[in-house]
């Protein structure tokens, strides 16, 4: 749904904020729909591994590393992305201005989300470019950039998946192996191992990805 939302069409750049498994799957949906390149943005190695691996059209920013606007413009031939695909939401990192802002806002509940990610998103997209939002968010949003997403004529589209209408299309892509959605599977455990597990990934999110339970 992310990915139909940006009406991509052959030859565009999409740029996809978070990589974690919402992300992986809007990066292999924009692929589906003929993108023609994708830009995976998070500071997770790992993950970042992971997007790689699924097609030498996708390219990765690392934005610990280094700035996500440059590159996508080095990237995009100075226009920046046709799309960009906001798949954090409400608890977006970074170590911005704006990001550090929003962290101490939330920490004595001045604000209610850390909406960083849209910001790059709205900040990065190319004029009269689209930016899809599946990532969730729950409330008010500070220091929101409307004024840039006016002057840029972007299209929003967002809202939380109508799985009714996408399982049974997904379904049969599995079926007919075009897609395989194990790959994001990072951990198999027991319930009882469950505690542990959130204890891990609450620590150390590289490595972490999907996890599945059994019973026994």
């Amino acid at each position: 749904m992310a990915a139909e939302n940006c009406n991509i069409r052959e030859g565009d750049t999409v740029a996809i904020w978070g990589a974690g498994p919402v992300g992986q799957f809007a990066i292999k949906s924009a692929l589906m729909l003929w993108a023609e390149q994708v830009v995976s943005i998070d500071h997770y190695e790992d993950r970042l591994e992971l997007a790689r691996q699924q097609s030498n059209k996708v390219k990765t920013i690392n934005f610990d590393e280094e700035e996500v606007y440059d590159r996508l413009l080095d990237l995009t031939g100075g226009r920046g992305p046709d799309s960009c695909i906001d798949a954090v939401g409400l608890e977006s990192h970074g170590t911005s201005p704006d990001a550090l802002m929003d962290y101490a806002k939330a920490s004595v509940y001045l604000a209610t989300d850390r909406p960083h990610a849209l910001r790059q998103a709205i900040f990065c997209c190319r004029k009269g470019g689209t930016v899809s939002v599946p990532g969730v968010y729950g409330g008010f949003l500070d220091k929101f950039n409307f004024g840039a997403a006016f002057g840029k004529g972007l299209t929003f589209k967002m809202g939380q998946t109508n799985m009714q209408k996408y399982m049974p299309k997904l379904l049969d892509s599995i079926e007919a192996k075009e897609v395989d959605p194990t790959f994001v599977i990072s951990h198999r455990l027991k319930l009882s191992e469950a505690p542990m597990a959130y204890e891990m990934f609450n620590e150390e999110k590289n490595g972490w990805r999907k996890v599945v339970l059994k019973p026994h």
